[in-house]
């Protein structure tokens, strides 16, 4: 049976996403359930989120064995098949499949790929099924190795051919927003296409093929977590407020594909997975301590007066993955 999976997408940079991934997937380990996170951004970030430069350079230069995600995948491009890659466990209800720079030079493979899938030979779209889905099947097969019980994805802020290749195997999207213009035309971007990839993946993946059971590439959009604003001397508050008052509708219109006048606020809009504040005074304190904030003790850093933004974070982080689960229908996983 394959594990469920998340894939945190906007194709808009600096939204807070791969911090995001970060932290739920830390909180999904405190709460029980035990998680696989995969670093497909060519950049790398959520790796460096979990570990030291001198362990992520250590990793890169062992040639030894697959330690990141690209080292796994890459001996396809010699028409083999992906090979394991080394778990990291960062907690016993955490591991990582290690990003790597390198994987950028996949794309142009995926992309060759796509277009052989269409193909009516069962050589040729079988070999392009093998690199669509390696992914997917690489990830599946580390967490039962590590038995994992949900996988969570961190990808670029791209419409490329890895991404589409990262969510062909997806059961669940949710998208982080920030308030702002380029958010919201992001949210033009993902929904149609979201929708373009899977009727694409539908038609190709009809073909006769026993080798494996394919992903159903359903992609399907969960909802959205919202960032509050980070106030600036040279932007007024109001001008947030209207990005963030935009965002239930632009997300019906571009995501749903629903219009209509009636309209909930943020606040109460059921597709708002969280409205997530600004913890800008302990964000840095986190980094250094390669710890999620809700996680910090004053022998981190911390003063006083930021232990009550310390448990307001354990809250937020807490009912938004109480909040994933329901949606995805996986709330039993919480004992």
């Amino acid at each position: 049976m394959t594990k469920p999976v998340f894939t945190f997408f906007n194709n808009k940079g600096g939204v807070g996403k791969t911090t995001l991934v970060y932290h739920i997937a830390h909180m999904f380990a405190l709460m029980g359930v035990s998680v696989l996170a995969v670093d497909c951004d060519p950049q790398a970030n959520l790796s460096a989120a979990f570990l030291r430069d001198e362990a992520l350079q250590e990793l890169w230069d062992d040639a030894a064995c697959a330690q990141t995600i690209y080292r796994a995948v890459r001996p396809m491009v010699r028409k083999g098949d992906y090979v394991s890659p080394k778990l990291l466990e960062i907690t016993p209800n955490l591991h990582l499949i290690a990003g790597d720079l390198g994987l950028s030079s996949f794309e142009d493979q995926l992309s060759e790929q796509w277009s052989n899938a269409n193909s009516d030979n069962l050589d040729t779209y079988g070999r392009a099924f093998d690199i669509l889905t390696a992914f997917w099947r690489c990830a599946q097969e580390a967490a039962t190795n590590c038995q994992a019980e949900i996988i969570i994805f961190d990808i670029g802020p791209n419409l490329g051919a890895i991404n589409r290749s990262v969510l062909l195997g997806t059961d669940h999207v949710i998208v982080p927003l920030g308030a702002d213009l380029f958010s919201l035309r992001g949210l033009q971007n993902i929904g149609p296409a979201l929708r373009e990839w899977h009727r694409s993946w539908e038609t190709r993946s009809t073909k006769p093929f026993s080798d494996y059971d394919l992903p159903k590439g359903d992609m399907h959009v969960l909802g959205y977590v919202a960032m509050q604003h980070q106030e600036r001397l040279y932007r007024p508050v109001q001008a947030y407020k209207q990005w963030v008052d935009r965002i239930p509708s632009d997300y019906r219109r571009y995501i749903e594909e629903v219009s209509t006048d009636d309209v909930p606020k943020i606040e109460d809009d059921p597709f708002a997975l969280a409205l997530l504040r600004h913890y800008k005074s302990i964000i840095p304190i986190g980094q250094e301590a390669r710890k999620p904030i809700f996680s910090l003790k004053t022998a981190d850093g911390v003063s006083g007066s930021q232990m009550a933004t310390v448990k307001a974070a354990y809250d937020d982080f807490q009912s938004l993955a109480f909040q994933i689960l329901a949606k995805s229908n996986l709330s039993d996983l919480v004992l």
